[in-house]
């Protein structure tokens, strides 16, 4: 149960009739209620929708009117019979409530008083007299007016005794009510005891309760006077219930207050006697720290903000929960390395030993970090540049950061970026929250203890977003170097410096990198090794390194170049070395079981010896196939793991000129293969291809493994030889493979990856290889040593790869084509 206020159609919210400053309650009287009973309601009634109350019978209530229909209607209504039906609205933000947005039980009423009040709106008065079914809405303009019957009300108890403890029931459970809650008056108290009507109390209180609209409405609806009774009693003991709880609650916290107070009290003697006996007392802690603070080299504003956090400090209790958040602040304060730096190393002739000693190759990577510490010595200041090395996993990427490191003399810090989701984990929570933590930049910087080490950034392609925030756009500021001067995290609340700190990120896709941040980023191709490098890789890093590992010495096991070699091709697939490794560990582990259970074994290992210890070569999916088929086509393309082959298949079969493609195979591809079809169309005749085929027989392109998404620009030249040689059953030409994006007009178009390509063409043991002529000036940028045995063709239009790469043979059980 509620107070009472007047109800405003806009907003109508009445709770109950009860307000301190009535100075009477309007009860209905058992000789009202009869006159009431034996009244007949019309045929047709007015209907005023009100919003979040509902009128019970006998129960009188004020209104306020605001809506202009409203107002006609109560002015229409009396100046007549003064008689109207109330219906509350199904949703209270409906400003023009039709049939369907009122419910249909409603009560009539009469209206009592019209009361013009002061700021010109009209108050009237209404009682509740019985209840009625709209049947048929008849009028909408100037307001709602309807056809309704009385909705008869079962009066029969069949157990008095049974009714009537439930009505004694419902008059104590209020008189509880109305005692729990001190918001009600005690004229409340009055009007329910003198209440004398069964039906009336029922109707009274069920008004007064703190119910929903759809609640009343229900209660309103129960034609038996009994069901109404115990749904009412039902509904004021979880009334009751909530206000004892809540009650309970705030005795609670009362005492609770009560208790903390006490404590303090307490503490403060505890404080004085620890003093008189020469322990460490909190002053003497806060002490300690403002010497430590003295001892920093932070800006003014960072003194400034430590000393008014110390102050604030001081002024709590050390009971207290935000004493030890607070203290817990002061100390990352403290221990951040402001303006802390370690000093560089500028022997760039060591630099490039430690580089070449860790890893082979990586020569554009080594001459970058080079040209920085020439730099670096030449200006003695500068900001730290933010590199990014982007390539195929297992290249060395993350691994150089610590060469890096060692080479500047800085310490080293690793970051991954990972899966990474949530917001907070880059800037932090604010410090108000439980548990609150710095952002675990800021942590590196604390554990690492100075404010220019080599930080990485592993794996910044995989940051992902989700509802806590977007961590890829909170970095934009870290690798800015313009703004991370005062990199901001919410829980340190202060700028911090990140400008000279050397940031290295890592990444196998730049293009899953959002374009903003990839532009504040130096971007570095680490490219993978040929068969050539990872042998020597192998040979100088990963032999030894897994002898020591598995205690070993070099004399108990060597491994031949032809044998690596056999391991690299026959046993791994990548890019990187991270395959060959667990390869070579296995080799390792081989000479090791020998070792330990005294078996005799061949320390110089043959490459029947590999075969035995690794088993049969397995990778033999990117070996060429042969040119028998006609409609085959060996093509290249780059993948997260580095180059790779692809075959495009074509195949013809009786239809209408139909393209149907599979393999799952992205957009870029697809379009690829309709614009090759679409410029055999077009010039058909040049590729000596009868145009009554085109028609008359349905395309087939198929990409296999299919289990497998492909899509980029690089199979467009590939996908049309495969369909001029299916057209005409031309023969390729043996060991060539291509790549290029072709036009409608019939022009080739450059595409990357070309280094990726050609090692993986030369693991196909492909000799001949179709490019675009722009694509020259990546084949010149490749050491020559690794082309070694490979023609290029360099072109510009698809009649000049057509040339080269099918012959004039037609292929063996060639398909006649009528």
């Amino acid at each position: 149960m509620s107070r009472s206020k007047i109800i405003h159609l806009d907003n109508l919210s009445l709770q109950d009739m009860l307000n301190e400053n009535s100075e009477l309650i309007p009860l209905l009287t058992p000789e009202d209620e009869e006159i009431i009973n034996k009244e007949d309601i019309p045929e047709e009634l007015p209907i005023l929708p009100l919003r979040n109350t509902v009128l019970f019978p006998g129960v009188v209530i004020p209104i306020t009117a605001g809506r202009d229909k409203s107002i006609q209607l109560i002015k229409d209504a009396n100046k007549g019979n003064k008689t109207i039906g109330v219906v509350a609205q199904r949703n209270s933000e409906v400003e023009d409530p039709g049939p369907n947005d009122i419910f249909h039980t409603g009560v009539v009423a009469q209206i009592l008083r019209v009361l013009k009040m002061p700021d010109g709106n009209t108050t009237v008065i209404i009682q509740g007299k019985k209840r009625f079914e709209i049947n048929e809405v008849i009028q909408q303009d100037p307001y709602l007016k309807a056809k309704v019957s009385e909705a008869i009300e079962e009066r029969h108890i069949d157990n008095k005794k049974e009714f009537d403890a439930i009505i004694d029931s419902i008059k104590e459970l209020s008189l509880e009510v109305i005692k729990e809650n001190p918001m009600l008056p005690s004229e409340a108290s009055f009007a329910i005891k003198n209440i004398q009507s069964n039906s009336f109390l029922v109707n009274f209180i069920s008004s007064n309760m703190d119910l929903s609209v759809s609640q009343k409405q229900v209660l309103l609806e129960k034609d038996s006077l009994k069901e109404r009774a115990l749904l009412t009693l039902k509904n004021l003991d979880k009334e009751l219930q909530k206000l004892q709880l809540r009650n309970d609650i705030q005795s609670k916290t009362r005492s609770d207050l009560d208790k903390q107070q006490r404590e303090y009290y307490l503490h403060q003697q505890l404080k004085t006697i620890q003093e008189e006996l020469g322990g460490v007392s909190h002053d003497q802690e806060l002490e300690e720290m403002k010497a430590q603070a003295k001892k920093k080299k932070w800006t003014k504003e960072v003194g400034e903000t430590f000393d008014k956090e110390l102050n604030r400090l001081r002024r709590m209790n050390p009971q207290m929960a935000e004493y030890g958040v607070q203290r817990n602040y002061l100390e990352l304060l403290l221990e951040l390395p402001w303006g802390e730096y370690s000093e560089d190393k500028f022997d760039l002739k060591k630099a490039q030993k430690i580089l070449d000693r860790d890893h082979f190759g990586l020569e554009k990577v080594k001459e970058r970090i080079i040209e920085h510490l020439a730099v670096l010595k030449l200006r003695g200041d500068m900001k730290s540049p933010i590199i990014c090395l982007y390539g195929p996993p297992g290249v060395g990427k993350t691994s150089l950061g610590r060469s890096v490191a060692e080479a500047l003399g800085r310490k080293y810090v690793r970051m991954s970026l990972g899966g990474l989701r949530d917001e907070a984990e880059i800037r932090g929570h604010r410090k108000t929250y439980i548990g609150a933590m710095p952002g675990r930049l800021i942590q590196n910087i604390k554990k690492v203890g100075t404010s220019n080490p080599v930080f990485v950034l592993d794996e910044i392609d995989k940051l992902g977003q989700s509802h806590q925030g977007d961590p890829s756009s909170a970095m934009l500021e870290v690798l800015d170097p313009e703004q991370n001067t005062e990199f901001y995290d919410n829980y340190l609340e202060v700028g911090f410096d990140l400008s000279k700190v050397l940031f290295i990120a890592t990444a196998n896709n730049i293009n899953q990198i959002p374009w903003a941040l990839r532009d504040r980023m130096e971007i570095i191709n680490v490219t993978g090794y040929t068969i050539e490098e990872k042998v020597q890789i192998a040979k100088k890093y990963l032999l030894p390194k897994q002898l020591k590992e598995h205690g070993l010495k070099e004399e108990h096991l060597k491994l031949g170049k032809s044998q690596i070699a056999k391991v690299v091709e026959g046993y791994t697939r990548e890019s990187g070395v991270r395959g060959l490794e667990k390869q070579v560990a296995k080799v390792v582990r081989y000479a090791a079981k020998s070792i330990a259970m005294e078996e005799e074994y061949n320390i110089e290992l043959t490459n029947d010896d590999i075969e035995t210890i690794l088993g049969p070569a397995r990778l033999e999916r990117d070996k060429y196939e042969n040119n028998d088929t006609a409609g085959v086509v060996t093509g290249l393309a780059w993948t997260s793991v580095g180059g790779d082959i692809l075959f495009i298949e074509s195949i013809l079969s009786k239809g209408k000129g139909n393209l149907s493609i599979t393999g799952n195979l992205g957009t870029v591809m697809k379009e690829s293969s309709t614009i090759a079809m679409k410029y055999i169309k077009s010039n058909a005749e040049d590729f000596g291809i009868n145009p009554e085929i085109l028609e008359t027989y349905d395309v087939h392109i198929h990409v296999p493994e299919g289990a497998t998404p492909k899509d980029g620009p690089s199979a467009g030249i590939t996908m049309l030889t495969s369909l001029v040689s299916v057209f005409t059953q031309r023969k390729v030409k043996n060991k060539i493979a291509m790549t290029g994006e072709i036009t409608l007009r019939g022009k080739v178009l450059p595409v990357g990856g070309i280094k990726e390509k050609i090692l993986a063409a030369k693991r196909a043991n492909i000799k001949e290889i179709i490019l675009c002529a722009d694509n020259k000036k990546d084949i010149e940028e490749i050491n020559q040593s690794y082309l070694k045995g490979l023609k290029f063709h360099y072109v510009t239009e698809m009649s000049d790869v057509i040339d080269i790469a099918l012959t004039k043979q037609k292929v063996k059980n060639a398909k006649k084509l009528a």
